[in-house]
């Protein structure tokens, strides 16, 4: 077998790549505490708007003095913002998601962040991931919640990312996740070659492979459940008839196969999707403005789509990205890493409208929005209050909860 064809790891139990299509990470075992009634039906969507969303361009403060002095390219005029009042109010982008705030259906939690932010890209999104800003940890916040749920191991997609690897805040230590890149790409690269597949088969199984690895059960067991995965997901799902018309986009495509997943009823509790990057140090506007347009009419065609089918009552979305941007903008039209920035939580019964303290352009800190909600609260709250598990052995903490559910 070329290196190129697998990846082990070793550093908190066993990872396998197959054709960058499908992963899983998994080691030991956890205890079960007891959840909350009517929960295991419920769906979590997480959506990683990746490389820093700026918060000031996507909940504008239009009635802000400041934020037109001190972005005087990049401000959105007063005149195509999307009123929420007279001081915030929606990207003039994302029309679709303001008519689904109108209807209660999206909370806006501002300021979110964490103490001590760190700029870099790799370490923020780690911290947000793993929910973990004082100490490095190598497994993830819904990894460590699936992990304590003790959710079914015949079931092959308690969890799902819609990625083609698996991002960290899927990692855990019982529980297996497939990383779908699409439902067509799903799978093992050597079982779409048979030669392959039978050499592989034939080396493992007549222990013949020229090595020795006391990981090699586990290697086992996890391309036994790639394949049959990649063999049952196309029937478990194949039933659902879209009932919305989803914008061809990368994020369009992946909710739509989250529609699918969540309407075929198999067990699903997280589903991971992303989207960017946000990353606009340069000719910020363009670029921000197709991003947020693209969410916001994807979101608008998911929820529209589980209406249709009964599911939107049973699925939380929630957004996150790793930092918002610096208040001022830089010399190139755009902005670069800052700190706190906006959230959103939709559908599932949320208490929609604004939540937290709208950003103080005047009492920065060093030039980036100052953080007023720490991001473990609003983790704390969905754990509770949307999937029915205690939230401080997840988080190893207490955290305020957030009248949001």
């Amino acid at each position: 077998m070329k290196r190129a064809r697998f990846l082990l790891g070793t550093t908190s139990g066993l990872a396998l790549i197959a054709n960058a299509d499908h992963v899983f990470a998994r080691a030991l075992a956890a205890t079960a505490l007891p959840g909350l009634p009517g929960a295991e039906s419920r769906c979590l969507v997480l959506v990683n708007l990746q490389g820093g969303n700026d918060g000031l361009n996507c909940i504008v403060p239009h009635g802000d003095a400041d934020y037109y002095r001190l972005r005087p390219t990049l401000a959105i005029p007063q005149s195509q913002v999307l009123a929420i009042d007279a001081q915030l109010g929606f990207n003039p982008a994302m029309a679709s998601f303001k008519g689904m705030y109108d209807k209660g259906m999206v909370a806006v939690v501002q300021g979110v962040g964490y103490p001590n932010p760190d700029h870099s890209h790799f370490r923020s999104t780690e911290i947000w991931q793993t929910a973990a800003p004082e100490r490095y940890e190598h497994t993830g916040w819904i990894g460590r919640y699936l992990d304590e749920s003790q959710l079914p191991a015949s079931n092959l997609f308690n969890a799902v990312s819609i990625a083609p690897i698996l991002p960290e805040v899927m990692v855990g230590t019982t529980i297996d996740v497939p990383a779908i890149a699409s439902e067509a790409a799903y799978g093992l690269r050597i079982d779409r070659n048979p030669m392959q597949r039978d050499e592989f088969a034939t080396l493992v199984h007549d222990e013949r492979l020229p090595f020795s690895s006391p990981y090699l059960p586990h290697v086992m067991e996890i391309e036994d459940r790639a394949q049959r995965g990649s063999e049952e997901l196309p029937k478990l799902i194949g039933g659902y008839t879209t009932s919305a018309s989803y914008p061809a986009t990368p994020l369009g495509r992946s909710l739509a196969l989250a529609a699918q997943i969540v309407g075929s009823n198999i067990g699903t509790r997280v589903i991971y999707v992303q989207h960017g990057s946000f990353d606009t140090h340069v000719n910020q506007v363009a670029v921000q403005n197709r991003l947020l347009g693209e969410f916001s009419d994807a979101a608008k065609a998911f929820y529209d789509d589980l209406s249709a089918h009964g599911n939107d009552g049973r699925v939380l979305t929630m957004t996150f990205s790793e930092f918002g941007r610096r208040i001022e903008e830089n010399g190139s039209h755009g902005t670069d890493h800052g700190e706190a920035s906006p959230l959103f939580l939709i559908g599932g019964g949320v208490r929609g409208g604004l939540y937290g303290v709208a950003p103080d352009l005047s009492a920065t800190n060093m030039g980036n929005v100052r953080f007023t909600t720490d991001f473990r609260s609003i983790y704390a709250t969905v754990l509770e209050r949307w999937l029915g598990r205690p939230s401080m052995p997840v988080l190893e903490g207490t955290f305020e909860q957030l009248a949001i559910l």
